[in-house]
């Protein structure tokens, strides 16, 4: 083989090893969890899908800005439960989500009451007759548990479950939002007492809050 094929034979040899070491990396990236850009939080499953757990325990949720959704996924993972996000329809920006802003959308729901009957994607959780124990999370709004929630609990029925609510907040109490979801179901079941968290809890308050409601 004279010079120029023995050259011409290494570029070619070159350009295939390079070409598998990209495909190769982009194949390790490409199905790696990104955050969601509203939450500000990572690897967990889109909306509306239930992650697996016992089958006997679920955290149904709705979170606006990712705080609840940390918490509702530290209460998944200390209880190995079901975890299913809802989704309002249609869904939440950050901008329908900016209280000081009069024309936003979450300020005109709350004015006008009739705009508070939120539709939800995903109301019927698949196997609900299976569980038996129901964390069910939500923000605080205007000191009452938040209007898109309130459908679901309307839709469920909640006989035979115990239900263990729990909310996050900057820095309003839980108050009466749970004794007044409560009152929204057809068939509530056993309600505990809730638990308010605040809008960074500490995973190791939860777990302990957690430990206590077994």
């Amino acid at each position: 083989m004279n010079l120029a094929k023995r050259i011409m034979t290494g570029i070619v040899g070159l350009a295939a090893v390079v070409t598998l070491a990209a495909c190769g990396s982009t194949g390790s990236t490409s199905n790696s969890p990104t955050a969601d850009a509203s939450d500000g939080t990572g690897g967990s499953a889109p909306a509306g899908t239930a992650t697996s757990g016992d089958g006997k325990t679920i955290v149904v949720y709705w979170s606006g800005t990712g705080n609840t959704k940390r918490v509702a996924e530290d209460i998944a993972k200390d209880t190995d439960a079901t975890l299913y996000e809802l989704e309002p329809d249609p869904a939440y920006t950050q901008e329908d989500l900016n209280f000081n802003d009069a024309d936003s959308r979450v300020v005109k729901e709350y004015e006008d009451k009739s705009l508070e009957d939120i539709k939800l994607k995903n109301a019927q959780v698949p196997d609900w007759n299976s569980y038996t124990t129901v964390y069910f999370g939500y923000p605080i709004w205007w000191q009452e548990a938040v209007w898109p929630v309130r459908n679901f609990i309307r839709d469920n029925d909640f006989s035979g479950k115990t239900v263990i609510p729990f909310c996050t907040s900057m820095s309003s109490p839980i108050g009466d939002s749970a004794t007044n979801l409560k009152k929204l179901a057809k068939n509530p079941g056993a309600w505990k007492d809730g638990r308010r968290f605040s809008e960074d809890a500490d995973p190791n308050d939860v777990a302990d809050w957690v430990k206590s409601q077994r």
